[in-house]
């Protein structure tokens, strides 16, 4: 009997998308032959070996208008021409071919939401464009039967807007076991530096790192690493040279994800400083904050509700008010200077570890899956 075949539409680079590669390997389990169709970008790393079949598109633009009008017209073309028996729809960037490939093939459709789409920054400032998004939303989703997104204030907001069920499934990854960190002597540091990361492939504006560089100042006895990509990148860089921060800042670069793991069990302290400019970021709840928790590294959070529910439930991490290089420096500063807290935290970690993972949503996934894939 012939596999039923998932195509998996994505417009982000495949090789470092885990919440995509984590649900792959759930229809993989389930039974179902999975093809991934995602976009290469000009500095694209190679993607990891896979168990299941990927194709990455080449465009002319990265962003804008026309990348979105171009993403859509080739994965359409592209599903045109393939047999397809179920569609997994990554992103409101990718419904509009998604939905229009399972309405021509009478196929059934799954919709990820991995935010709240039309509540981005980007789209905030630009009205015009935010309602067009906000159409094309209320077009397509009104007419799936469910659909799956990443925590339950997103939810709601599709549940009150929709009127459809929606199921949470998080970016929680995978239990580690036996997580090596790196040595700080590997890193170039001494024993006694204490070690600050933000990890992911996220590094844009407006999510605290320019505010954490400055912070940095005013922390003679720390070192920051900021490990992934992202466009936020080169004014760092800049601001680095202009603030003679070159000894206190290390970027380190995108990295696979095993190796990005080691570097975060290697640091003191992580950072999610996200500012809850949009509604979107308010409810935010970044994989970086369950890669810290899985490597048990203590969490200092901006006050996003989502994030501080999580920290409060488990007391793993600490919360500030505001995102300000002064606020940033003082609530390091008290934790440095306070050892036993920073055990006591450490050691909360391992606790939330032990419950805050994949097999939990998983599971979850795998009962929309069964039900939609009918």
């Amino acid at each position: 009997m012939r596999q039923k075949r998932v195509y998996m539409t994505v417009s982000s680079d495949l090789a470092t998308d885990n919440r995509v590669h984590r649900n792959c390997t759930v229809l993989e389990e389930l039974g179902y032959q999975v093809f991934l169709i995602g976009r290469e970008k000009k500095n694209s790393p190679r993607v990891p070996k896979r168990s299941y079949s990927y194709k990455r598109l080449k465009l002319l633009h990265e962003k804008g208008a026309f990348f979105y009008a171009a993403l859509n017209i080739r994965l359409f073309v592209f599903l045109l021409y393939k047999k397809v028996d179920f569609v997994f729809a990554n992103d409101l960037d990718t419904l509009p071919a998604a939905y229009l490939i399972s309405k021509l093939k009478r196929k059934p459709i799954l919709y990820d939401s991995h935010e709240l789409f039309t509540e981005v920054p980007e789209l905030v400032c630009r009205p015009k464009v935010q309602k067009c998004w906000l159409s094309i939303e209320k077009m397509l989703v009104t007419r799936l039967s469910e659909m799956i997104t990443v925590n339950q204030s997103i939810a709601a907001i599709f549940e009150d807007r929709y009127k459809l069920p929606v199921s949470v499934v998080r970016n929680v990854p995978q239990r580690i076991q036996n997580l090596t960190a790196m040595d700080k002597k590997e890193l170039g540091l001494d024993q006694n530096e204490f070690m600050l990361i933000i990890q992911g492939s996220g590094l844009n504006v407006q999510r605290g790192i320019e505010e954490a560089v400055l912070a940095m100042e005013n922390l003679p006895n720390a070192v920051l690493f900021l490990v992934g990509d992202g466009d936020v990148l080169p004014a760092l860089k800049k601001l680095v040279q202009e603030k003679q921060l070159q000894q206190k800042v290390r970027f380190v670069g995108r990295l696979p994800y095993a190796e990005l793991m080691r570097y975060t069990a290697a640091a003191d302290l992580g950072l999610a400083l996200d500012k809850p400019l949009s509604l979107n970021y308010q409810l935010a709840l970044p994989n970086k904050i369950f890669d810290y928790i899985q490597a048990n590294t203590p969490i200092l959070s901006s006050a996003l509700i989502e994030i501080k529910q999580l920290l409060n439930a488990y007391d793993c991490g600490k919360v500030i008010d505001e995102v300000t290089p002064t606020q940033i420096a003082n609530a390091v500063q008290s934790l440095m200077a306070d050892k036993e807290r920073m055990t006591q935290l450490k050691e909360n970690c391992k606790i939330a570890a032990e419950i805050e993972h994949w097999d939990t949503d998983k599971q979850v996934l795998s009962e929309v899956v069964l039900r939609v894939f009918v």
